[in-house]
């Protein structure tokens, strides 16, 4: 594993800048996961990492060397995509070895065999190595596909939202065995997504981008409680914070926007507000309410009920300011 270095990374096609001048350090072992809509730069960052597209500007360095010049090759990164990918003539034993059979690695076939059972043992599909991939689940062939990349010792595993296409629940279940690969091999990780639950339970650093710039770098938390504008807030969180003008909360506020989150809106006392509808959720019930025609939502004890259009009150806790242009006042 290594440490992997951005210094003033950019990249346009034609007109479009699609990563402008992006400079972070992805420290050897740790878990970044890249963060934001669709065109806001995370896969062309991973393609400028990996070598697949050449920098206009700025530097990439793996293991404290320039890759630059370097062919994907000679990076030794390892890639997984949204699509599976896998030769389906192959069995899933054949799948996992083909990277290990490169002429480049030159990988003896004792070798091969031993990282192909180590792996399939991690991902949990030891029983399937002699299944073609076309007897494979859409789960299990997106391990397989993991697993391609897990095979190798490279210097740093590079995921393109590799869950995306997968339902929920595999999402959920792949979410957790992909921490605990993570923790048991020690690797470094680069994983891109739009999806805040992955960032918020995988990430040990997220990497917050909006259109092609790093907005804002740090843990889970820090970025969550500690956001520095509106664009970034509304990032992370289910449900999104609530941003609402300052003045329909009565005394001194530091900006004119408010950003509440859902759990930070105290019930009982304050301005009024009706109930436009509640979603009962099992843990939790979220409460859908309108404050001087301005919309919010809230979480309230799964046991508790109010009816459309009755009357609550709520007020501000640990409120986050905003200026006009979304910048965070602090």
């Amino acid at each position: 594993m290594a440490e992997v270095v951005l210094k003033n990374v950019s990249k346009s096609f034609g007109k479009t800048v699609a990563v402008d001048d992006v400079s972070m350090t992805i420290e050897n072992g740790a878990f970044v996961v890249l963060l934001g809509p669709t065109g806001a730069g995370k896969t062309t960052t991973l393609r400028l990492i990996s070598g697949l597209e050449k920098l206009d500007a700025g530097s990439v360095h793996i293991g404290g060397r320039n890759v630059g010049s370097e062919t994907p090759a000679q990076r030794d990164v390892a890639m997984v995509f949204q699509q599976y990918s896998l030769y389906p003539h192959l069995t899933v034993r054949d799948n996992l070895a083909f990277p290990l059979r490169s002429p480049v690695l030159k990988t003896p076939e004792d070798e091969i065999a031993r990282r192909v059972e180590q792996i399939a043992e991690t991902l949990q599909i030891p029983h399937k190595l002699n299944n073609k991939a076309t007897e494979l689940s859409g789960g299990e062939m997106q391990r397989v596909s993991i697993g391609r990349a897990l095979v190798r010792d490279p210097s740093i595993y590079l995921m393109d939202e590799p869950l995306s296409s997968l339902d929920a629940k595999l999402r959920a279940d792949l979410r957790v065995e992909l921490k605990r690969i993570h923790a048991e091999l020690g690797s470094t990780l680069l994983y891109v997504t739009h999806d805040q639950i992955e960032a918020m339970t995988m990430a040990t650093h997220v990497g917050v981008l909006e259109e092609g710039r790093l907005v804002q770098y740090g843990t889970p938390k820090e970025i969550y409680e500690d956001p520095t504008s509106v664009y970034v807030a509304s990032r992370l969180g289910s449900p999104r914070i609530n941003i609402l003008p300052s003045s329909i909360f009565p005394g001194d506020h530091r900006g004119p926007q408010i950003g509440l989150r859902p759990e930070a809106i105290r019930h009982g006392d304050g301005v009024e507000a009706t109930v436009v509808r509640s979603e009962h959720l099992g843990d939790q019930t979220r409460l859908h309410l309108e404050v001087s025609g301005h919309a919010i939502t809230t979480l309230i004890d799964p046991y508790d009920d109010y009816a459309a259009n009755s009357i609550i009150n709520i007020s501000p806790q640990n409120p986050l300011y905003f200026d006009a242009s979304g910048a965070r006042v602090v």
